[in-house]
């Protein structure tokens, strides 16, 4: 039975680490990354202890393994991840609702993953849903980036409720910000 929790122990990071290594961009074939979306970025265990230090992060978990995570970053933890400065300097540069999103409250999604064999199962909702009750109280919105190229996650956020409010391209790709206004 899969429970959504907080991430709590160093076990739950380093299944975290496990999970996100199996769904690298470079340790998928390209037909994976095509159907099956994927993530870019690569953790180490003491950056997920900073960032779950300030918010937790939203996993799922199957006994003792994790089935899903959702990386919980503030403002505050903008340069715990060196990779994702990048990302919040995209921020900092946008308005919403005619304010700059630097000036204003948010969780910043770090990255979003599920595992293989629980796909399709509704757990992606589930963990959101978790995530806004977590958070909706005291921050503003969420926001994150997405490649364009990653078509499931990109449909899978707008179904949540995210909507894109920028696209822009860097070295890599093409990436969309999206933002979900819990203020809805």
């Amino acid at each position: 039975m899969v429970t959504i929790c907080h991430a709590e122990t160093t076990c739950d990071l380093q299944g975290i680490l496990d999970l996100q290594k199996e769904n690298l961009l470079q340790n998928i074939s390209e037909q994976e990354k095509l159907e099956q979306g994927f993530v870019r970025v690569q953790h180490s265990v003491e950056q997920l202890e900073i960032l779950n230090s300030i918010e937790p992060h939203i996993i799922a978990k199957d006994g003792n393994k994790i089935a899903a995570y959702f990386l919980a970053m503030t403002k505050n933890s903008r340069n715990d991840v060196p990779m994702l400065v990048p990302m919040f300097d995209q921020f900092d540069a946008l308005l919403f609702k005619e304010k700059k999103i630097s000036e204003s409250n948010y969780m910043a999604v770090g990255q979003v993953c599920i595992g293989k064999s629980y796909r399709g199962q509704g757990l992606f909702f589930q963990c959101y849903e978790a995530y806004k009750i977590a958070f909706e109280n005291r921050y503003d919105f969420a926001i994150t980036e997405i490649s364009i190229s990653n078509t499931r996650s990109l449909k899978a956020h707008q179904k949540v409720g995210f909507e894109v409010i920028h696209t822009f391209k860097d070295e890599f790709e093409t990436w969309a910000i999206v933002l979900w206004d819990w203020n809805k």
